[in-house]
């Protein structure tokens, strides 16, 4: 769906869900916002049994003009609704009868979705999405700093200040808003009140503690999710803890906080592992959040209370720890006699040469749909751009040994393009505008079998980070590098590579 579908009506009314944060009043903002812009006249409200309280979101609506109004006894039929930060008919959005209903949201599907509906459910914010749907109609939200800093705020909240961001698209819109940092630092140092940090200090002292897996399970009354991570936080300080979740059990939803201080665990791994197929949860690398329905926990024959959760979690974490092999490139040696042998087949892929994008020993930071990495530029680093937009780090001797250039630009539409940020500067550049084209020599030979079990893989070039390879994809080596050990999605395998005889 566009912005631009919602131009054919008139009488339009702006929906977020009842007991509404900060992120459904922004989001809400953003689409009044345009449509106002666009000539229209629309109304944004929420509904509900509560008028909002906290001092934060008082705040957010004052300082940053956010034209909202309480209407609990809404009985007007609006030619459109748009409903914001939540799906049309879900138990935390009071019904609004209506001719025709948009709905523009962030979290995962659980209602049956109207032909006007834009849902990205891997993002952070509901914000994100109405800020790129607003940029794709050509405007730009800077041209009003309260809405940029609403945006930017909604985001900051719905991720923990920023913990659990984990999309690119994210981390594209916080870096090009303009935004009163005053009255963010304000509305952030208003966010817990002393009742909220009561229940902070009950939880610390409520906590089960799981030696196999030096984790931490912490149970808190139903808060503000921010609060979930000052939980979290907090407790990770102490000596033998790797771990921590902490969650809450609300009417509507369970919210949980994840952390991680150790490279092997990832917190948006383990968030995602925590709520697979009972809700959704993801975030960064060492901090990470979710949340889980109590109508998905009744389809796997869990109880909503706080010990059959808590036990669920505990067997889930027993679960995510027992199913992967984790392999460190620079000390493995792969046992080849159990696998075959492969080249490369013809197949057009895509490389940059780093210091055509900014000037040699430039730190830079890339960022891609994996995540974002950092390392400084010299004359032997390029990178690689797969078919579906991945990069990997490439020396040249082994690209000039593995790939002939096709002496064309490589053009290629992905989900999310790769792009190189200036970690000094600041500037950012895309790397498709600067990409050649290569097929394979056909020399690249490896040696590579089907995984059946999940593995964590610290490469040679990144030993903080790993890569996950599933039951289906190859683990593969190089032949003339015994510790050049990579994963190769099983979708694109006999794509990329065809068996020889060795």
């Amino acid at each position: 769906m566009k912005l631009n579908e919602l131009l054919k009506y008139d009488d339009i009314v702006i929906q977020c869900h009842d007991n509404p944060d900060a992120d459904a009043l922004a989001s809400g903002y953003g689409v009044y916002w345009y449509l106002e812009k666009m000539g229209k006249n629309p109304k944004f409200i929420y509904r509900g049994m509560n008028e909002i309280q906290k001092s934060n979101l008082l705040m957010m609506i004052s300082a940053l003009e956010v034209p909202v109004d309480y209407a609990p006894n809404f009985y007007e039929k609006p030619e459109l609704l748009v409903v914001v930060d939540c799906q049309y008919g879900q138990s935390n959005v009071t019904k609004t009868e209506a001719g025709t209903v948009a709905v523009i949201d962030h979290h995962q599907v659980i209602e049956e979705l109207t032909e006007l509906s834009e849902i990205r459910s891997t993002v952070g914010s509901c914000a994100t999405v109405v800020w790129d749907m607003i940029r794709s109609e050509g405007l730009q939200v800077n041209e009003d700093k309260l809405l940029s800093t609403a945006l930017y705020y909604g985001l900051y909240t719905d991720t923990a200040r920023l913990s659990e961001m984990n999309h690119p698209l994210d981390r594209d819109m916080i870096e090009v808003l303009d935004i009163s940092m005053s009255i963010v630092t304000e509305m952030s140092n208003s966010n817990i009140s002393l009742e909220e940090l009561k229940i902070t200090g009950r939880a610390i002292l409520d906590y089960d503690y799981y030696s196999k897996n030096r984790c931490l399970i912490i149970h808190a009354e139903k808060c503000d999710p921010n609060i979930l991570g000052v939980i979290s936080d907090f407790s990770m300080e102490t000596s033998g803890v790797d771990v921590c979740v902490a969650f809450y059990i609300s009417p509507e939803e369970l919210k949980f906080s994840v952390r991680s201080c150790v490279r092997e665990v990832h917190a948006n791994e383990l968030a995602a592992c925590l709520a697979d197929k009972i809700g959704g949860g993801g975030g960064h690398l060492k901090k990470a959040g979710g949340a889980v329905y109590p109508d998905k926990l009744e389809s796997i024959g869990v109880s909503y209370d706080f010990k059959s959760i808590n036990d669920l979690f505990v067997r889930r974490i027993e679960e995510y720890y027992d199913k992967y092999e984790i392999i460190y490139a620079k000390d493995a040696e792969l046992d080849i006699s159990t696998m075959k042998k492969y080249e490369k087949q013809p197949q057009e892929l895509g490389y940059v040469k780093l210091t055509d994008v900014f000037p040699l020993n430039t730190m830079v930071e890339i960022r891609t749909l994996e995540g974002d990495v950092s390392l400084r530029l010299d004359d032997d680093k390029y990178l690689m751009i797969g078919i579906e937009g991945e990069v990997y780090p490439i020396t040249k001797e082994k690209l000039e040994k593995s790939y002939i250039p096709t002496g064309k630009p490589y053009s290629r539409n992905f989900e999310y393009e790769p792009s190189i940020r200036n970690l000094f500067t600041d500037e950012k550049k895309n790397v498709m505008s600067v990409a050649h084209g290569v097929i394979s020599s056909g020399r690249t030979r490896i040696y590579a079998k089907p995984l059946d079990r999940y593995i964590k893989l610290f490469t040679t070039w990144n030993d903080e980070k790993y890569y996950s390879g599933a039951p289906g994809d190859y683990i593969a080596v190089r032949e003339d590098d015994i510790h050049d050990i990579y994963i190769i999605n099983g979708r694109f395998f006999d794509q990329l590579y065809k068996e020889i005889d060795s």
